[in-house]
């Protein structure tokens, strides 16, 4: 084999070889990239959740405090009732 032989087949193995990292290279940012929008994905339903759990939580204020004001009127008319000489249930 003369050096042109040689030189040609190391050439060609370097060839190959970086032609391997770039594809592996590419293949590791496919996957970061991918990683990184499932991630994201992620992070906007868990935002949507808790948005659902701070309405959540607030009806369920809402309906206590509207509870507290109906156990108030009911009090106020058993009273009102008593007063004018009826039986309350």
């Amino acid at each position: 084999m003369d050096a042109t032989t040689i030189g040609s087949v190391i050439a060609l193995v370097g060839v190959l070889s970086g032609s391997v990292v770039a594809y592996l290279g590419k293949r590791g940012e496919n996957a970061t990239t991918r990683w990184n929008a499932e991630l994201d994905q992620v992070q906007e339903e868990r935002d949507k959740l808790r948005e659902q759990l701070t309405a959540r939580d607030q009806r369920i204020e809402q309906l206590l405090e509207q509870r507290i004001a109906d156990r108030e009127e009911n009090a106020r008319l058993r009273i009102q009732l008593i007063n004018l000489g009826g039986d309350p249930p």
